[in-house]
């Protein structure tokens, strides 16, 4: 089970000290490898393009933007994903939930044509957690229909994955890969959680940003405009709570059924949180959208086969095209097609990783001790704030670092196309064929 979380921050969860209560996440870290060093993109599309393929979205070019509604572009079919990889190994059951953001523009993007027999989510990111609706359009989908449930939709995935999983335990392996929308913008939450970090109805509101792309909704007067608190680091923080809540629920039932010790879960972030809506990278240098470590260093655990208290703590560099590897190796065998990413299963087992540079696009490069960011060095295993720029002092490391980042040029392909401006969605996001 791979379970995302968007664009939630480094100082979002508890246990890395936030004033955010997260309980469910911190116990499932308790029993699971901790990643300190864990790197994505920092933005949602080219994060899941990577870590459904195991390579640097820069390949088939998606690693400069996010799949907007305007977008025509999608994760290429012809690449292998990892639901693709399990299905030639006895994986029957292979389903998505929530937030795909992969591509909407053809039916050839569909989860159903990528790999997965089961689906039930949204196309498109910044939906209305209540209306589930984006550009007045309603996106929410089981399969390739629409689907009219009502619900908060951080509520619906939750509920929906009990159920999927309910339904299909006693067949075979599955896999699920489940996409909260959550904490991502806009900024709605559940009146109980608002309730939990002081929300009073009868106090002022603040006039905090509502997210998505408010200005050019079609019903921007309704657009993202329930579920506000009175200012916006509550709501965020309520909407946490809610993700913590629907993770916590799904874990449980994994336990009482008792699934809990044969599954695999891998829990991390698609990019770091936006101080603009509320999110919080702190001591991390900046935040979603750049290459600073706020933007793509996150929160990150895996939770192994049979692991029950054994918090460990991961410091070598691991990334988001390793996790189609790590988890094949961990389930079947290592892949043999040629991929970015490694499988990190033997520093499970006490081994070191091998050393290595990781490319965090837009020429920054990133390994164990040190970081190449907008032509500046930091010694990152010591200076996780990136505030001392150490190139005089290793010369020969930044010529390296510069080099690597060169030798990169040669994966960037492809670039985003954009529907005419006039425009308009599709009813109910129905995917053209």
């Amino acid at each position: 089970m791979v379970i995302v979380g968007d664009d939630l921050g480094w100082n979002d969860v508890s246990f890395h000290g936030s004033d955010i209560s997260t309980p469910n996440i911190d116990e499932l870290a308790t029993d699971s490898y901790v990643f300190n060093r864990f790197y994505v993109t920092p933005k949602c599309s080219p994060t899941r393009a990577g870590f459904m393929t195991g390579k640097y979205p820069n390949r088939f070019g998606m690693r400069y933007g996010v799949i907007s509604p305007p977008t025509k572009n999608g994760l290429p079919p012809e690449e292998i994903t990892f639901p693709e990889y399990l299905a030639n190994y006895g994986y029957n059951n292979r389903a998505a939930f929530g937030k795909w953001h992969l591509g909407h523009s053809s039916i050839k993007f569909h989860p159903l044509n990528q790999g997965f027999n089961y689906f039930y989510g949204h196309y498109n990111g910044a939906i209305d957690y209540f209306t589930h609706k984006r550009n007045a359009e309603l996106d929410w989908h089981k399969n390739f229909n629409t689907s009219y449930d009502k619900g908060y939709s951080t509520d619906l995935v939750e509920k929906e994955v009990i159920r999927y999983i309910d339904s299909v335990k006693t067949r075979s392996p599955f896999f699920a890969y489940v996409a909260f929308n959550a904490p991502h913008s806009p900024m709605q939450a559940k009146q109980e959680e608002l309730l939990k970090y002081g929300y009073d109805p009868q106090a002022d509101h603040e006039d905090f940003p509502v997210g998505g792309m408010a200005g050019q909704e079609r019903e921007k007067e309704i657009y993202g405009k329930q579920g506000r608190g009175n200012n916006l680091r509550q709501t965020f923080s309520a909407m946490v709570s809610s993700l913590d809540y629907s993770i916590g629920n799904i874990v449980d039932y994994l336990k009482k059924e008792g699934l809990y010790d044969n599954t695999i879960i891998w829990f991390f972030s698609d990019n770091g949180g936006v101080e603009y809506f509320g999110g919080n990278n702190k001591p991390l240098r900046g935040q979603k959208h750049t290459e600073w470590e706020g933007g793509v260093r996150v929160v990150s655990m895996l939770k192994g086969i049979g692991v029950k208290n054994k918090f460990q703590e991961v410091n070598q560099v691991v990334s988001y095209i390793d996790v189609f590897p790590t988890l094949a190796d961990m389930v079947i065998k290592k892949p043999e097609h040629e991929m970015d990413g490694i499988s990190v299963k033997s520093r499970l087992e006490g081994e070191k990783l091998p050393k290595r540079n990781l490319y965090l696009g837009n020429k920054a490069v990133v390994n164990d001790t040190f970081k190449l960011v907008r032509g500046e060095l930091f010694k990152i295993s010591e200076d996780i704030s990136e505030t001392n720029n150490v190139e005089e002092e290793y010369p020969e490391v930044y010529q390296d670092l510069l080099a690597v980042a060169d030798s990169f040029k040669t994966i960037e392909k492809g670039e985003y196309k954009r529907e005419p401006k006039e425009w308009l969605p599709p009813r109910e996001w129905k995917m053209p064929r």
